[in-house]
């Protein structure tokens, strides 16, 4: 049994699909009451990772859990995994824990959540993505009311990857043997600019987008409305002042499933009725 944190997110919801139809056993985590919704066999259950204590029914009988980062007691989380047996944990991290800047908010608390993985005893591999193609959906009230999207970052180019990618790479980790104390960075084919990913969306779905480059402080201020400041500072630091560099295509992908990774066009083909008109 495998029980998938985040089941309803972008990559766990992906990684609840891949596995379900390869026939293993899965448990969607979700918070709250547990909501259906999920393939056919696949058993939802509530629970909390800012409450370890929480997780116990989740976890008995699992063998393996995809571990979702930056929670507030991710070393209880992990104690809680081990004691109801857990052989594997699959944790997503992100590409920025590789520079080890302890001074950015979200550079730290993806350091700390692998700290925690590589401590807990567990068999462990750790997952650092590029951005993700999803966060594209960002979009849709733009896109909703017109042709114009306006983003920040405008010529930070990205090898955006594909939450699926993510899934399928995390699925051989908690399914296979000889990816344990591994930590594998996953990419998409090619490196894009913003502006390139609204041209091929804007192909796929038959319209005339344009790209407006969105100024520093007007996205510092639309951003401070959405999260905390130590997270803009973060965000500013890794695209404006160029401290994070995800632009590198990684062979991951392609080494560990055999086939090449998706295209920002396949994403954007697959989720073009996201994109509909509401």
């Amino acid at each position: 049994m495998i029980l998938v944190t985040g089941a309803t997110g972008n990559v766990g919801g992906e990684l609840v699909r891949q596995l379900a139809e390869a026939g293993q056993p899965v448990r969607a985590l979700t918070r709250g009451d547990a909501q259906g919704g999920f393939p056919p066999g696949v058993q939802p259950v509530s629970g909390d990772l800012n409450d370890p204590a929480s997780l116990r029914p989740a976890l008995h009988g699992a063998t393996g859990v995809f571990l979702l980062p930056g929670y507030a007691d991710m070393t209880g989380v992990l104690a809680e995994a081990r004691q109801a047996g857990v052989a594997k944990v699959a944790q997503l991290s992100g590409s920025s824990a590789g520079t080890g800047d302890l001074d950015n908010a979200v550079t730290r608390y993806m350091i700390h959540t692998e700290e925690a993985v590589r401590a807990s005893g567990l068999a462990w591999t750790i997952l650092r993505p590029m951005a993700f193609m999803s966060n594209t959906l960002q979009w849709l009230p733009q896109l909703n009311a017109g042709d114009v999207v306006r983003a920040p970052f405008a010529y930070v180019r990205a090898a955006v990857t594909d939450p699926a990618d993510i899934a399928a790479v995390a699925a051989l980790a908690l399914t296979e043997d000889g990816h344990e104390g591994r930590v594998y960075p996953v990419s998409g084919p090619e490196p894009l600019a913003p502006a390139d990913r609204l041209a091929i969306l804007g192909r796929v779905l038959g319209r005339s987008l344009r790209f407006q480059a969105q100024p520093d402080d007007e996205a510092r201020a639309e951003m401070s409305a959405a999260m905390p400041a130590e997270y803009v500072d973060a965000f500013f630091r890794f695209y404006a002042d160029g401290t994070l560099d995800e632009s590198v295509v990684w062979p991951t992908v392609r080494d560990l499933t055999g086939r090449p990774p998706r295209t920002f066009e396949q994403w954007a083909t697959a989720h073009a009725e996201m994109f509909a008109p509401a």
